[in-house]
């Protein structure tokens, strides 16, 4: 069992609207979704495109039910545009969740990512990193690590299909490549599942350098679907290839077994992109909130 006086539980508002496809969600809006995260049960949440720009309307927004943010996701551009873009938008990306008072910014590579291309099979014709783009973005991720332990904060390496760090292997090969002491992993058991990869083994040996945790559960009929017709991940996504954890074929118990053994400290985060239409936002949170209650004892 987790420990609740350490480990907290937030939930992610892509199962209210979704960034990368606004029309699903669309009917949505942001005093909606935060507050059913709230009735749901969660004291956490990342942000998404409805919420407030401004960070103080947003902390007051929050506050008052109860909420606060955990993480954000951030995009880094280190293999399409400018070094010092990216650095300097992060920096600015790190202001804001410090004053929000997140301790995490999640963080992926987006410059040649796959995972927005409608037209483009997600399991297939994946970006693979040349040595120069490795050092780029190895050189990136410490620098953003320094910034981020500057304030106190702790950034972390999403690995995400459709992107250059998607396989054990590319993990382990940013892990090696970069400061431990500067540059930690969120870890995801839903894009492990979906890159074909056990969970298990990634956690239990990355498990002292994880500071976030993404619950996403899959749905492996549907990830036999996403194979036969060659889907994008956007068309996976609304085809339900995700859900919430206790709703999916992904093994939770072994994963919150090694998290207590590791006495892990931070933030679970529910995060199932789905389509609102297909499956009701609050009760899809309410169902995660239970299991993980059974489950992990939070």
């Amino acid at each position: 069992m987790l420990n609740p006086k350490t480990v907290k539980l937030a939930i992610a508002p892509i199962g209210w609207t979704n960034d990368d496809m606004p029309d699903l969600g669309a009917e949505n809006t942001f005093e909606q979704c935060v507050s059913e995260m709230a009735l749901a049960g969660f004291t956490g949440c990342e942000i998404g495109n409805k919420y407030p720009k401004d960070p103080a309307e947003l902390k007051h927004k929050l506050d008052v039910r109860g909420l606060r943010v955990c993480n954000a996701w951030f995009s880094t551009l280190l293999t399409s545009n400018p070094y010092l873009e990216t650095i300097d938008a992060f920096i600015l990306h790190r202001d804001k969740l410090h004053f929000l008072g997140a301790k995490v910014i999640g963080a992926s590579e987006q410059g040649n990512s796959i995972q927005g291309k409608l037209d483009v099979p997600i399991l297939e014709n994946k970006p693979v990193y040349t040595e120069a783009e490795w050092e780029t973005v190895a050189r990136g991720f410490n620098e953003m690590g320094k910034l981020a332990r500057e304030k106190g904060m702790f950034f972390t390496i999403h690995h995400h299909m459709g992107t250059g760090i998607q396989t054990s292997e590319e993990i382990d090969r940013i892990m090696e490549m970069t400061d431990p002491e500067l540059v930690f992993l969120l870890f995801d058991s839903g894009h492990l599942s979906f890159a074909g990869i056990d969970p298990i083994p990634v956690l239990r040996k990355y498990v002292h350098r994880v500071k976030h945790v993404h619950l996403k559960d899959m749905r492996k009929t549907v990830y036999e679907e996403v194979k036969k017709q060659k889907m994008s991940f956007l068309d996976a996504v609304r085809a339900g290839v995700f859900t919430v954890p206790g709703d999916g074929d992904v093994d939770f118990r072994p994963i919150f077994d090694i998290l207590a053994e590791a006495n892990y400290e931070g933030w679970v985060v529910v995060e199932a992109e789905q389509d609102p239409a297909k499956a009701n936002p609050f009760e899809y949170a309410v169902k995660a909130r239970k299991y993980i209650k059974e489950v992990a004892g939070l």
